[in-house]
């Protein structure tokens, strides 16, 4: 197989055969600590958080807030949340409603992801929201179960500070107007041609007018299919893609494209929310994100025991554990295996911090460059590889306090298996004192760092990313 910094699909031709299966069968769900009827009708209550936009009086300067994202444009936009009054959580929404048009080669509406927040004084908390299996019959390119929808939504709901359609708005009016084609997504779209033309939809949206040739750095993309499948959400609600009528739609329009999902997969699919896994070091509180998003413990293992993380991570998974608990124990193990992990899929993350010291970093996948290189039909989703047919990647995010210090780190990376590493290997070189060099291998990591009331953002020198930076402002209703 060749490999690229952004994955290369494990399939010769995307539309005609099934992806390869893997031995291990992946149980992503069982160690989630499932919500109940909150999540079953997200949008069946209306929400009394106040709108990004409407009458406002002056804002009143409040601190510095910072973005930073392998995508540009998304970036941009939960820099704008920020600087409209929206907090880190409505920033972070914002900017993955956007990667889902700016960078669905790895952001798609279609997969999944985790967060992990940090709010002052309080302990970190992990939210996991990984694509999970779907259990129709037939279907010749098995899809993951769409998480990253309600992943969102459960952000929003317990961070977020305003309302649910006005983070999306932004991604919409990207959908509508078109957005400029990344160097980031332009490589990818060049890594994956050949096997992602197989397909006439992909061809039709990636292709300079439908052709074979791919769009390149520059060029203009549009996305009209999307921009009404988001629009919906919008207006309707995200629960209408899990409980309602745009649930029969997704599964009808996903299940042409081969994807083998039913009703109830959405339905029964919920993300999980527990504390951060976590441990002290000196005067240093670190916290990752929680199994089963174990990247975060690869980190931790990495950085405590100065093990190699993918060894770490590929000797966890051989014992079938799954949850916090579990984590924080084998965390103290010392365990590894020397085989490591075979090629993981690609994955892309974001860092956001406000003017409060609200702070979140987020991964997001597909379980594979372009997800299984179909779309979902008028829907325009790109659907994600169902996971038993590909590894776990290892989404990786970390926070560090040092309250004496007045010192803070929000750090997440992607670059499939030394994304873990990178995290561990930053966190090294802040305890020790050291300038983050950020340069292990093809992990790309994208960092705010903060000393006193100064916080820097950093993407990833080795990426194609952005660090946008405002003075958040507070506005009160007239």
């Amino acid at each position: 197989m060749v490999k690229h910094d952004s994955q290369t699909p494990h399939h010769p031709c995307l539309s005609d055969r099934p992806a390869p299966r893997w031995a291990r069968r992946l149980s992503l769900l069982a160690s989630l600590s499932l919500l109940g009827t909150s999540l079953v009708a997200c949008s069946s209550g209306r929400s009394l958080k106040h709108h990004l936009f409407g009458p406002t009086t002056p804002a009143v300067r409040n601190g510095t807030g910072i973005v930073v994202a392998d995508e540009p444009q998304a970036a941009l936009i939960g820099r704008d949340v920020l600087a409209r009054g929206g907090n880190a959580a409505d920033a972070a929404t914002a900017t993955a409603f956007a990667l889902s048009v700016t960078l669905p080669s790895r952001a798609s509406l279609g997969g999944g992801g985790a967060c992990l927040v940090s709010r002052p004084g309080q302990p970190a908390e992990s939210l996991s929201f990984l694509p999970v299996d779907g259990t129709g019959a037939g279907g010749d390119r098995p899809a993951a179960v769409p998480m990253t929808a309600r992943g969102l939504f459960l952000l929003n709901l317990r961070y977020g500070s305003v309302q649910l359609g006005d983070t999306i708005d932004p991604a919409i009016t990207l959908g509508q107007q078109g957005i400029t084609v990344s160097r980031q997504l332009a490589a990818d779209i060049a890594a994956v041609r050949g096997p992602l033309f197989c397909n006439e939809g992909m061809r039709n949206l990636f292709g300079r007018n439908g052709t074979d040739v791919p769009m390149g750095e520059g060029d203009q993309l549009t996305q009209p299919r999307l921009t009404s499948f988001l629009s919906r959400l919008k207006l309707v609600g995200v629960g209408d893609l899990y409980t309602g009528a745009l649930s029969d739609v997704f599964v009808t329009q996903a299940n042409r494209a081969g994807a083998s999902l039913t009703r109830d997969d959405l339905r029964r699919s919920l993300p999980g929310e527990t504390s951060a896994l976590h441990f002290t070091s000196g005067a240093y509180r670190l916290s990752f994100l929680a199994p089963p998003a174990d990247g975060g413990l690869g980190s931790a293992m990495a950085f405590r025991q100065n093990l190699r993380a993918e060894n770490a991570i590929s000797a966890w998974r051989r014992t079938g554990q799954k949850t916090l608990q579990e984590g924080q124990i084998f965390m103290a193990s010392g365990q590894s295996d020397a085989s490591g992990l075979p090629p993981l899929p690609a994955s892309t993350s974001f860092v956001v911090r406000d003017g409060r010291g609200l702070s979140v970093a987020c991964t997001l996948t597909e379980n594979n460059l372009f997800g299984t290189g179909r779309l979902a039909g008028s829907t325009g989703v790109i659907l994600a590889g169902a996971p038993r047919f590909y590894p776990r990647p290892l989404l990786s995010a970390a926070i560090l306090d040092a309250p004496r210090q007045r010192m803070q780190a929000i750090l997440a990376a992607s670059g499939q298996n030394d994304a873990a590493q990178i995290v561990a290997d930053a966190l090294r070189q802040l305890t020790q004192g050291q300038p983050v060099t950020a340069s292990t291998g093809t992990g790309q990591l994208n960092s705010i760092i903060c000393s006193g009331s100064q916080c820097t953002g950093r993407a990833a020198p080795n990426g194609m990313g952005l660090s946008a930076q405002t003075v958040t402002t507070r506005k009160t209703s007239k």
